[in-house]
């Protein structure tokens, strides 16, 4: 089975996910439409900013049918701001700012701080193999709350920074940023 994959593209970091994909021999294409995503069995929801990426996914009509396929199992994999926007709590967001529940998580917006504090450091994955992920946060998310029905794949410091329930996995850091292409891979292998 062929699978083609969608990259959320109404604004973050979805170049680098498409450039992922491609070095690994995966189809992935752009998505700004609900036609898009029709063709497409898995998303990555990018980095970027969660706030103005929910404003463009009701802008773009995207939010219903994007729900909908989550709902029906459709494999997602969130970074940073993707990773806001698929959890089921958010603090410090803008009180009209919606997540679409798809992982039981509560989270807090820029919870490792400003731009000015972004950082990157080696991590131990659970689901890969022993050598260390490089990780990259920019003004990342921290994970105040995960639960039962989620494996925590990877923590930073105490805090789970990598995060999985059945299809949709999530992380704090930018996986697109490291030349490891492990995660995108893992990712692209769910079922």
């Amino acid at each position: 089975m062929t699978t083609r994959v969608g990259v959320l593209a109404l604004q973050g970091a979805f170049r680098a996910h498409l450039d992922a994909c491609a070095e690994l021999g995966v189809d992935a294409v752009e998505v700004r439409t609900a036609s898009q995503l029709d063709g497409c069995d898995r998303v990555i929801i990018p980095g970027g900013e969660s706030t103005t990426m929910s404003m463009m996914l009701d802008r773009n009509e995207l939010r219903e049918p994007l729900a909908e396929r989550l709902d029906q199992g459709m494999p997602a994999f969130g970074t940073c701001a993707g990773m806001i926007l698929l959890a089921t709590e958010v603090s410090d967001g803008r009180p009209d700012q919606k997540s679409f529940g798809a992982i039981d998580i509560a989270v807090q917006r820029n919870g490792y701080g400003r731009q000015n504090q972004s950082f990157s450091d080696a991590l131990a994955i659970s689901v890969l193999s022993t050598d260390a992920f490089h990780a990259v946060f920019i003004r990342a998310p921290r994970v105040e709350r995960v639960g039962d029905g989620v494996e925590v794949l990877a923590s930073y410091d105490g805090d789970p920074v990598l995060c999985q329930q059945g299809s949709v996995l999530v992380s704090a850091f930018h996986p697109e940023l490291s030349p490891d292409r492990r995660l995108h891979r893992y990712f692209c292998e769910l079922s």
